[in-house]
C-alpha cells in the first residue's frame, strides 16, 4: 500500500490536472491518500420504505417506478421546473426538480429508482421535491458522503475511490501483528478499507469504523510515546542547583501551593539529566507565567538559557515585562524579539543571546528564525500550546542540544483526556488560584437588555473603571453579527457618549495594537471594542465588565477566556453574555458559565455539549489531524490503543522487527511534515 502515496491521484481515469487540484484542496494528492480519506456520513438506502410508510418530513429513501418522463414547466420568474410522478404500484408519489435539466434524460419512463428525500403531504398528495435518485439494479445498499470542494461532489470523489480501491495489493500487509488484531477483535486493513468506502451492512460499517479508529490512535500513540522517550536520552544541561526558594523571594506576592509543586516537579526533571517534556495546565489566572518565570530562572542559575515563545505580540510584549519586572536586581538579563522589534535592539538581542550574556529570549515565531542563535540553550518554554505545532516547539527546541521541554495551556481539558492528547508530555495541573482573585459574576442577558448593560458599563466608568466589548466581526459582512467599527461608533454617538472608546481588531498593524493596549492598560480609554485578539495576553487590573455580543457564537472554552480578561484586581467583577438565541443548547451552555467559575468544569460541559470536533478545533491542539478517530467519543478505543502502544515499544522501541515494520510506516505518514517526531 505505501507505493500508492507516491502515485498522484491524476493517474486514475477521469482525474485531470483540473480535478487533481480540486482533491488536493481536500488534502488528497495521492491514491494513498484518496483511499484514507473516509466518507463524512452515510445514506442508509437498505431498507427503502413504500410511498404511504415514509415519514413526512423526514429524510427517507423510496423505491418507486417513474410514470413518465419528466416534464418542462417555466414558473414567473425565470426557474424552470421539472415533474414527474412516480409509484409503488400502490401509492403514487410526485416528484419536483428546480432548475435540472439532467432529469430529462436520466430519469426513465418504466424504470425503478431508489429516490432519496424528504416527503411532503397534504390530503390530494405525496411530494419530494429535488431527491437524489438512484437506479435501483445499481443502488448501493448503504452510500458514502465525502467532504466536498467547489467542483468536486460525492458522486465524483466515489467514483475515484472505486478505482484506487482496485488498486490495493492482494493479498494485503496489515500493518497491526496478527495477535494484537486477535486480542481487539480486529477486521483485517483490506475489510476495513473495503466496508468503510463501500459497507455491505451496518455491522461491516462499524466493524470497518472500530479497526480503522484502533489503528491510527495506535500509530498515534506510537509516535507520541516516541518523542516523550527523548527523555531517555541523556543531556549535559542539568540544573542541579535549586534556585526556586531563591525566586519565590524575589515576587511581590506569596506562591500558591498548586505552582510550587508544578515548578518543583519541572525542577526535579530539569535536574534529573534527561531532557523534561511537561505540560503545565492551569485555569484563567492560576499563575502559569509565574511558574515559567520560576524555570527560567533556575535555567539561569545553573548557567543554561531559556527562550520563551507566545503566539501574539501583544502576549510576548506582556510576558516580557513581567519577567523583566519579576528579575529586576537578580542579574538575569531578559530580551525581547518579535517581528516588529526594531533592527538596532534586534542586533544587540541577537549578540547577547550568541555570546550568552543575555539569559532569557521572549518572543513569537520570531525566536524560530535561522538568525537566533543562542550559547547554552537549555530551556524552551511554548505558551497557550495549542497555538503551536508539534513541528514548532520541536524546531526551537533544535536550537539548544536536548534542551528541556516546558509547554503551557490556559485551555483546561479533563485530566484523562489531557494524557491521551498530550501522550509525549508529562502533566502538571494548576489547579487552585492565587489569593485575591475572585469569582467573576456571570449573567446571560437577551438583545433587548442591551441598554441596561450599557448603563451598568457608565456606572463604572463614573467611578473609574474600564470594561471590555467582543463583537465577532471586524467589517460588516452583511449578516447579524456585530462589527468592530460599527459598534464603537454606535457606542460613541449612540450608547455611550462622553466615555473613551478604543477599538482592537486583527486586521490593525502591530504598532496600532500596541498604541490602543497602552492606552487602555494606562487608564486613558474607559471601553475597549475588541475581537477575541484579547483573548489572551491582556492584563489590565482596572477592567471589571467583559461583555460578550453574540456569545453563542463561541465555545464555552472561549468564553471562559475571555471572561478571565477581568476580575484581575481588588474590585468585584463581571461578564456579560448578549445572545437571542432561544435554542436550547445555547441557553444551556450560557447557564454552565453563569453557574460556575471552574475552567475544568466548563471544558467537560463544553466536550459534552458541543462535541468534540468544535471542542478540539481540526488540528486538535496541534497534533497530527486524525482522519477517523475522536478524541473524546473513542475514549475506551484510545485507552486501548495507549496500552498496545506501550506494549508494542516495550518489546520493540524502534519498531523494526517484521512484524512491526508497517506500524513505523504508519507513524512516519502520520507525523510526516512534522519535523522532530
Amino acid at each position: 500500500m505505501a507505493s500508492l502515496y507516491e502515485k498522484p491521484i491524476t493517474e486514475l481515469r477521469g482525474v485531470g490536472e483540473k480535478r487533481g487540484k480540486q482533491f488536493q484542496r481536500l488534502g488528497v494528492p495521492t491514491v494513498g491518500d484518496l483511499i484514507r480519506f473516509y466518507p463524512r456520513a452515510y445514506q442508509d438506502l437498505s431498507r427503502p420504505l413504500p410511498i404511504r410508510q415514509a415519514p413526512v418530513g423526514e429524510l427517507c429513501a423510496v423505491r418507486a417506478t417513474v410514470l413518465r418522463r419528466p416534464a418542462e414547466t417555466r414558473v414567473k420568474g425565470g426557474a424552470v421546473l421539472y415533474k414527474t410522478t412516480v409509484t409503488d404500484g400502490e401509492s403514487d408519489m410526485a416528484l419536483t426538480f428546480f432548475n435540472n435539466p439532467y432529469v430529462v434524460n436520466t430519469l426513465l419512463e418504466g424504470e425503478d429508482y431508489i429516490f432519496y428525500g424528504k416527503v411532503s403531504a397534504n390530503f390530494l398528495k405525496r411530494e419530494m421535491l429535488s431527491p437524489e435518485y438512484f437506479p435501483a439494479s445499481a443502488c448501493l445498499a448503504i452510500r458514502p458522503i465525502y467532504r466536498q470542494t467547489q467542483g468536486l461532489n460525492s458522486r465524483a470523489i466515489l467514483a475515484a475511490v472505486k478505482q484506487a480501491l482496485a488498486l490495493l495489493p492482494r493479498p494485503m500487509r496489515d500493518p497491526i501483528p496478527q495477535g494484537l488484531r486477535q486480542a481487539q477483535g480486529l477486521c483485517s486493513l483490506a475489510f476495513a478499507l473495503e466496508n468503510i468506502h463501500l459497507p455491505s451492512s451496518q455491522e461491516a460499517l462499524a466493524q470497518a469504523r472500530r479497526r480503522l479508529i484502533f489503528e491510527e490512535l495506535l500509530v498515534l500513540q506510537l509516535g507520541l510515546l516516541k518523542m516523550k522517550s527523548r527523555g531517555k536520552q541523556r543531556t549535559s544541561l542539568t540544573a542541579p542547583r535549586d534556585c526556586l526558594e531563591e525566586f519565590w523571594g524575589l515576587l511581590p506576592f506569596a506562591p500558591t501551593g498548586a505552582q510550587r509543586r508544578a515548578a518543583a516537579e519541572a525542577a526535579a526533571d530539569m535536574a534529573s539529566g534527561f531532557p523534561m517534556n511537561r505540560l503545565v495546565q492551569g485555569d484563567v489566572g492560576s499563575g502559569k507565567t509565574a511558574v515559567a518565570a520560576a524555570l527560567c530562572y533556575q535555567a539561569a542559575g545553573n548557567g543554561l538559557q531559556a527562550a520563551l515563545m507566545a503566539p501574539t505580540e501583544l502576549l510576548a510584549r506582556q510576558h516580557y515585562a513581567t519577567l523583566s519586572r519579576f528579575f529586576q536586581g537578580a542579574g538575569v538579563e531578559t530580551v525581547l524579539l518579535t517581528g516588529s522589534t526594531p533592527k538596532k535592539e534586534k542586533r544587540q538581542a541577537l549578540a547577547r543571546l550568541a555570546e550568552g550574556s543575555a539569559a532569557v529570549a521572549v518572543g513569537t515565531h520570531a525566536l524560530l528564525s535561522q538568525e537566533v542563535v543562542f550559547r547554552r540553550l537549555g530551556l524552551v518554554v511554548t505558551d497557550e500550546q495549542h497555538r503551536f505545532g508539534v513541528a514548532q516547539r520541536a524546531a526551537l527546541a533544535e536550537k539548544g542540544d536536548s534542551p528541556h521541554l516546558l509547554v503551557m495551556s490556559a485551555t483546561p481539558i479533563p485530566r484523562t483526556l489531557a494524557l491521551m492528547i498530550y501522550g509525549d508530555l508529562d502533566l502538571s495541573v494548576l489547579d487552585e488560584l492565587p489569593p485575591g482573585r475572585q469569582p467573576v459574576a456571570t449573567y446571560a442577558i437577551s438583545g433587548e437588555k442591551r441598554l441596561r448593560a450599557f448603563r451598568f458599563i457608565q456606572k463604572h466608568a463614573a467611578m473609574g473603571k474600564q470594561s471590555y466589548i467582543i463583537c465577532p466581526m471586524i467589517d460588516e459582512a452583511g449578516d447579524d453579527r456585530a462589527s468592530v467599527t460599527d459598534y464603537a461608533k454606535r457606542l460613541r454617538e449612540e450608547w455611550l457618549p462622553g466615555l473613551s472608546i478604543g477599538e482592537l481588531h486583527g486586521r490593525m498593524k502591530p504598532g496600532e495594537k500596541e498604541a490602543v493596549m497602552a492606552a487602555f492598560a494606562q487608564g486613558r480609554l474607559d471601553v475597549l471594542v475588541s475581537t477575541t485578539v484579547v483573548e489572551v495576553g491582556v492584563d489590565v487590573p482596572n477592567a471589571v465588565i467583559m461583555m460578550v455580543e453574540n456569545a453563542e457564537r463561541y465555545g464555552l472554552s472561549q468564553l471562559h477566556q475571555l471572561r478571565g480578561r477581568v476580575g484581575r484586581g481588588r474590585d468585584k467583577s463581571y461578564c456579560i453574555l448578549v445572545t437571542d438565541a432561544q435554542n436550547q443548547e445555547a441557553q444551556a451552555r450560557m447557564q454552565v458559565l453563569c453557574a460556575t467559575n471552574d475552567g475544568f468544569q466548563v471544558a467537560d460541559q463544553d466536550l459534552r455539549l458541543r462535541g468534540p470536533g468544535d471542542f478540539f478545533g481540526q488540528r486538535q491542539h496541534g497534533l497530527p489531524e486524525l482522519k477517523i478517530a475522536d478524541m473524546a467519543q473513542d475514549m475506551e478505543v484510545l485507552r486501548q490503543a495507549q496500552a498496545a502502544a506501550r506494549q508494542i515499544l516495550e518489546e520493540d522501541f524502534a519498531l523494526s522487527l517484521p512484524e512491526h515494520r508497517g506500524l513505523r510506516g504508519q507513524v512516519a505518514l502520520l507525523f510526516r511534515g512534522l519535523e522532530g517526531s
